[in-house]
């Protein structure tokens, strides 16, 4: 089988969503079209298995998923924050925290509303995904206030959470980048390197100066235009309907929230922050912060039982598009990286280029892996041995190289329908997945352009 066939499944991806508008059924017919290739390259295809062993080895890749523990606990949690959102929703805390913004002169216009989201995405670094959905929770109201859509929103905290998490590497994505190039033999420790990847970081600190650009100007381009003239949300609700009641039921779960994932964090870690398990802490964080809002609505007697067990599964429900999205975003992946796509897209990088390139087409192919795959960690997993083998043959700088094999990751992230960054920014903003990807794809070509330039610039300086 050609290695070329193996971007297949990526483009009918991109083909059934540009034709049909569908995202679930894109990923479906891409799996089963990845799974199919997967029976090829095992010299099992013919007509028979392209009608029965295609649709049932897609069934199979879907539940195999599960099995990871990892994936498990992130579908567990796309759930569970469903049920935190409408706890908050129905005690009218959503209500109350935006008059209380609006009382207190920190957001009383769409520009301090657009500054109190960047802030609170930039200052929680520890997990991307942490970081959109507090920022996300937090300003959803007051977007709704301020007549802005879900979209602006969702392409905000999706924009801040990974770029500042991958310069601000005090976090899993520092352990888990420090495990991978600690391998390597360089000239400089590997702590050193990674700092020194910071200001070389092209992609993450343009995307992050668009969008400061984007809120203090107030202006907008391309497909979210159009959506701020629809104001779109997930499912045509307002988080502003319900009644205001006090603060308290929105910040006190928010609040416990950030500060259990922190605690878990360091729990799963022993006692260290960046060797914390992620996705056990955002888990279990979110648990606790849909147990603590469950209860306050009860103490207060405004809501049975009952009531808070059908609010918590209607918030559930609300989102459950959402999740099965994820979950078959999580076996594309898996299909995927069993044929190699990004191995192939890989060795491209591998051939006999001009020095100064390297950096630029590391970059681009981090971006391709990334957007292919939905997973910018699996991108770096790839990349590196490839990269830091050539600082080491060929004398390349190492934190140039890093840089451009990073950027590139969160770039094709951050463009990828089936990241599960993209999807869970969509679930913490309350906005139709596609409606992100459509709206925010501009805004992340422009900085991923600039970026290539940016790296092309610095391989002719440095090297």
């Amino acid at each position: 089988m050609s290695d070329w066939l193996t971007i297949l499944p990526a483009l009918v991806a991109i083909a059934v969503v540009l034709w049909r508008k569908e995202v679930i059924l894109a990923l479906l017919v891409s799996l089963c079209s990845a799974e199919l290739l997967l029976l090829l390259q095992a010299g099992q295809f013919g007509v028979g298995s392209a009608l029965l062993d295609g649709p049932v080895q897609t069934l199979e890749r879907i539940v195999g998923v599960t099995s990871s523990t990892d994936n498990a606990r992130l579908l567990m949690f796309s759930l569970m924050v469903g049920a935190v959102l409408a706890y908050m929703r129905y005690s009218g805390g959503v209500s109350a925290m935006v008059e209380l913004f609006v009382k207190k002169g920190i957001a009383r216009n769409q520009r301090q509303t657009g500054l109190l989201t960047f802030f609170i995405g930039v200052m929680v670094f520890i997990e991307s995904n942490l970081s959109s959905l507090t920022a996300g929770i937090t300003a959803r109201g007051l977007f709704d206030k301020f007549k802005m859509s879900r979209a602006r929103l969702a392409y905000i905290i999706d924009s801040t959470s990974a770029p500042i998490c991958i310069l601000i590497l005090l976090n899993g994505w520092g352990a888990y980048i420090l495990g991978l190039v600690s391998m390597y033999e360089l000239e400089k420790s590997t702590v050193a390197v990674l700092i020194g990847t910071i200001p070389l970081n092209f992609y993450a600190l343009i995307t992050l100066t668009v969008v400061l650009y984007t809120i203090i100007s107030g202006k907008i381009y391309g497909p979210m235009r159009q959506s701020e003239k629809e104001l779109n949300t997930l499912d045509k609700h307002t988080e502003l309907e319900i009644a205001p009641s006090h603060p308290s039921f929105m910040l006190v779960p928010l609040l416990t929230l950030v500060f259990a994932m922190v605690g878990f964090m360091m729990w799963t870690g022993n006692g260290n922050l960046v060797d914390g398990s992620g996705s056990k802490s955002v888990l279990y964080a979110t648990t606790l912060a849909c147990l603590v809002a469950y209860s306050m609505m009860l103490i207060s007697r405004r809501f049975s039982h009952k009531e808070l067990v059908g609010i918590g599964f209607k918030g559930m429900n609300e989102l459950l598009p959402l999740v099965t999205i994820v979950l078959l975003s999580l076996a594309l992946g898996a299909s995927m990286r069993q044929l190699g796509t990004g191995d192939f897209i890989a060795s491209i990088v591998s051939d006999a280029l001009p020095l100064f390139l390297i950096p630029a087409l590391l970059f681009l192919a981090g971006a391709l892996i990334s957007f292919t795959t939905g997973t910018s960690w699996g991108t770096f997993a790839i990349l590196i041995p490839i990269g830091m083998p050539m600082v080491i043959v060929l004398g390349l700088p190492p934190e140039l190289v890093l840089a451009a094999i990073l950027s590139g990751g969160v770039f094709g992230d951050h463009c990828s329908p089936i990241s599960d960054t993209t999807a869970v920014s969509s679930v913490a903003a309350g906005c139709d997945l596609l409606e992100h990807v459509k709206t925010q794809l501009p805004y992340a070509l422009f900085c991923g352009i600039l970026a290539l330039f940016a790296f092309m610039t610095a391989g002719w300086v440095m090297i």
